[in-house]
């Protein structure tokens, strides 16, 4: 399994105790994908010993492209997550 933190959001906090990491993709694409990032996510975090909060979103409005995938919908998302 491979990760490229390029195609995932990654938020440090700064300053907060204790230190965690909120991260995950920016839009789902799947039940499937979204899980196998939070299970590798979380075995990193875990190895590290930093606390894991995951995050994704169900409709990516901000894209640069009208015709780019914004997400599943609220529905379907809030299913999945």
């Amino acid at each position: 399994l491979s990760f490229n933190f390029s195609s995932a959001c990654v938020v440090l906090s700064q300053g907060t105790k204790p230190f965690f990491l909120l991260a995950g993709p920016n839009v789902i694409q799947s039940e499937e994908h979204i899980f196998k990032m939070c299970r590798h996510i979380k075995s990193v975090t875990d190895d590290l010993g930093i606390e894991y909060v995951f995050k994704s979103s169900f409709d990516k409005a901000n894209r640069t492209n009208v015709k780019s995938f914004r997400g599943p919908g609220m529905e379907e998302g809030l299913k999945v997550l």
